[in-house]
């Protein structure tokens, strides 16, 4: 008798195969992240954003549709382009919008590695995900770099004077810093990303169209808050606002926007009490979502 022949007693432990345990990280990946999702989003709503909510309320519908717009309108984006890229199905829209949650609540492409992991479990639909995920993830980057560049040239004419002589320094360091990280991706795209150049372009495109109709749709939601304040004010504090937020340099980004904020529109406590509302609707409608995934996922598993 060989020594393969030999059967374990019964009852006994038996370790699970290797690729059982390979093709288990993905899962286990998912669900650190949609833990430190929960965590991340509850201490920033309960640290701040519920001071936020009280602040403010704007009474326009229309605030609120617009808000929509802009809050879905990254994972929307993101389905545009998957869809294209993979077939992916509509259920893949809730993995998106917890990758929109990821990346606001926890760091940088956390969101990505998020997708990543949702995508490698579903192999019936994309053998390798990696590539299509990396690349959109830089296309993305670099999309925000560029929009942001833009916006500097268009800006910086009009609000020069609103700037002290340190944070027009610290600006034009954050633009040399920006086009330093963006060209690295340009130059060696050839062996840096899988898709095809065609498709490369469309992703590039459409993330584009995200960053400006995304900052369009919250200076029209502003609109509807205030009124009184010109909608091309807020057109023009919305972007001020995206090109705060991808400055690499600048140290305290919340102060330089809020300032901006009140040089443009004057009305300190108004203007600091609707961005502050915002940020908290937005902490609140992650808090929603997640109870609806979660509650949708818990309904699923026992049926």
């Amino acid at each position: 008798m060989t020594i393969d022949a030999i059967e374990p007693p019964a009852g006994a432990a038996t370790l699970p195969p290797v690729e059982t345990i390979r093709s288990r990280w993905p899962m286990a990946l998912g669900g650190l992240l949609t833990a430190a999702m929960v965590a991340g989003v509850a201490h920033e709503l309960l640290k701040s954003g519920l001071a936020g909510l009280g602040r403010i309320v704007p009474a326009s519908p229309l605030f609120y549709l617009a808000f929509a717009v802009f809050y879905l309108l990254p994972p929307l984006c993101d389905y545009a382009i998957f869809r294209k890229i993979w077939k992916i199905p509509l259920n893949g829209l809730v993995a998106l919008i917890n990758k929109r949650i990821a990346n606001d609540a926890l760091f940088g492409y956390s969101g990505d590695a998020y997708f990543y992991a949702w995508a490698r479990q579903r192999t019936e639909m994309v053998s390798a995900p990696f590539g299509a995920v990396k690349d959109s993830a830089i296309l993305s980057a670099v999309a925000g770099n560029g929009v942001t560049l833009a916006l500097t040239a268009i800006a910086l004419p009009l609000g020069r004077h609103l700037l002290a002589p340190l944070q027009l320094h610290e600006l034009a360091w954050s633009s040399v810093v920006i086009v330093g990280i963006s060209l690295p991706w340009l130059i060696f795209s050839r062996r840096v990303f899988s898709l095809s150049r065609p498709t490369l372009w469309w992703v590039f495109a459409v993330h584009c169209l995200r960053l400006v109709a995304g900052s369009a749709a919250l200076a029209v939601a502003w609109h509807f808050a205030m009124p009184a304040v010109a909608l091309g004010t807020w057109l023009l504090l919305a972007a001020g606002r995206l090109l705060v937020s991808r400055l690499p340099v600048v140290p305290n980004k919340d102060l330089l926007f809020a300032n901006l904020a009140i040089a443009l529109i004057g009305r300190g406590d108004a203007v600091s009490g609707l961005i502050a509302f915002t940020a908290a609707l937005t902490l609140l409608v992650h808090v929603v979502l997640l109870a609806l995934f979660g509650l949708q996922a818990l309904v699923r598993r026992r049926a």
